[in-house]
C-alpha cells in the first residue's frame, strides 16, 4: 500500500490503525465502512484484504480527497462520500470501521452487524448504541473494540 496522508490524517504507522486491521484479518469477508477515513488506510487495506464493496465517509472535505488520491495510487475500487457519521445516514455494511475520537463513537449512526472501534485509550469504556461487546485489543496505551449488533 502507498499512502500520503496529505493534509488528512493517518499513515497508518499509528497503533490505533493497526489495531483495527488486525481485528479486519480475523472477520469474514463482506461489505466494510470505513467511518471518518481520514487518509483512506482502512478502506483501501479492507479491499486489498477482500471486502467487498468498501465505502469510505468523513466529515472533513480535505480527508475525501486525500481518500480519492489514495485509491487511485492503490487501484482499489471505493465509494467515498462526505458524510457526517453523527447526522447523516450512512450507508448499510457488514462491517463498519470508526477509528475516531471516543466521544463520537458514542454518537454513531452505522448500519451494520458488525463494528470495530479505536482512536481512544484502553482505560476508555465507549457505548456505542445497539451494539454489544465483543472483544479488545490493546497495544501500548491504545485500544481497539470489537462490537456486535443486539
Amino acid at each position: 500500500m502507498v499512502i500520503d496522508p496529505g493534509r488528512a490524517f493517518g499513515t497508518g504507522a499509528h497503533a490505533t490503525t493497526r489495531l483495527c486491521l488486525a481485528s479486519l484479518l480475523e472477520l469474514p469477508r463482506g461489505s466494510l465502512l470505513d467511518v471518518g477515513c481520514g487518509s483512506g488506510v482502512i478502506a483501501i487495506a479492507a479491499a486489498k484484504l477482500g471486502f467487498a464493496p468498501v465505502g469510505a465517509v468523513d466529515v472533513d472535505p480535505v480527508s475525501v480527497e486525500t481518500t480519492a488520491a489514495n485509491v487511485r495510487v492503490n487501484e482499489v475500487g471505493l465509494d467515498i462520500l462526505l458524510l457526517d457519521a453523527v447526522r447523516d445516514a450512512l450507508p448499510e455494511s457488514d462491517v463498519a470501521v470508526a477509528n475516531i475520537a471516543l466521544e463520537v463513537v458514542d454518537r454513531l449512526r452505522v448500519r451494520s452487524s458488525v463494528l470495530v472501534t479505536s482512536g481512544y485509550y484502553a482505560d476508555a469504556t465507549p457505548a456505542p448504541a445497539g451494539f454489544v461487546h465483543a472483544g479488545r485489543r490493546t497495544q501500548d496505551r491504545w485500544a481497539a473494540d470489537l462490537w456486535r449488533r443486539e
